[in-house]
């Protein structure tokens, strides 16, 4: 990936990709923390996310779907919504110096400086690829390393949550590290389980 990628966008885009390649046909229909949405339902947001955000940077259409109201079927497997979506972000966030200070976003705030608007488009990918991984019985998923550079984007949680975007946030616990103070943040038990 060209050094222009901000590293918390390679993080969160890899560990999306890791999380996907743990999905087989027998966990798409699996709950998740995402009340109300299965596996198959938060890979199908999470790839539209990533493509709203490189639309909003100038590159591709953007999501041929809502995101927001994913289907849950998908007609090809996991890789073949999931690739196109990640190479989209990594092609359009290569475009984007470092420095820049008016990133265009697709969130109601416009545009913010790179490592915002970075950290903010991989807090989606990373905290779905945690998502995913629960729902499959890997709560710990998330490295602590990249929850810490992804809680820079708490700045933009809070005018999404009047939107339905997150969750209330959870009581913070003693002993939490920076994996489990942004879950709880954005409103997830890092101990979740499907049962």
């Amino acid at each position: 990936m060209p050094e222009t990628i901000s590293p918390v966008i390679t993080g969160s885009l890899s560990l999306l990709a890791s999380a996907a390649a743990l999905i087989t046909d027998a966990h798409r229909d699996q709950p998740t923390p995402c009340t109300g949405w299965t596996v198959t339902q938060v890979l199908q947001h999470a790839a539209g996310d990533q493509l709203a955000w490189a639309a909003a940077l100038g590159v591709g259409d953007g999501p041929s779907a809502n995101p927001f109201a994913p289907s849950g079927h998908l007609d090809g497997g996991v890789s073949s919504l999931l690739d196109p979506a990640l190479a989209t972000a990594r092609t359009a966030w290569a475009r984007i110096a470092p420095d820049d200070d008016a990133v265009a976003t697709p969130l109601p705030q416009g545009q913010l400086a790179a490592p915002v608007a970075a950290a903010a488009c991989g807090l989606d990918a990373a905290v779905h690829a945690w998502d995913i991984a629960a729902a499959l019985g890997q709560p710990r998923f998330l490295p602590d390393e990249l929850a810490a550079q992804l809680l820079t984007a708490q700045t933009i949680i809070e005018p999404l949550r009047q939107f339905g975007a997150y969750a209330a946030a959870l009581p913070p616990q003693p002993g939490d590290g920076p994996a489990a103070e942004l879950l709880r943040y954005l409103g997830r038990d890092p101990r979740w389980t499907a049962s």
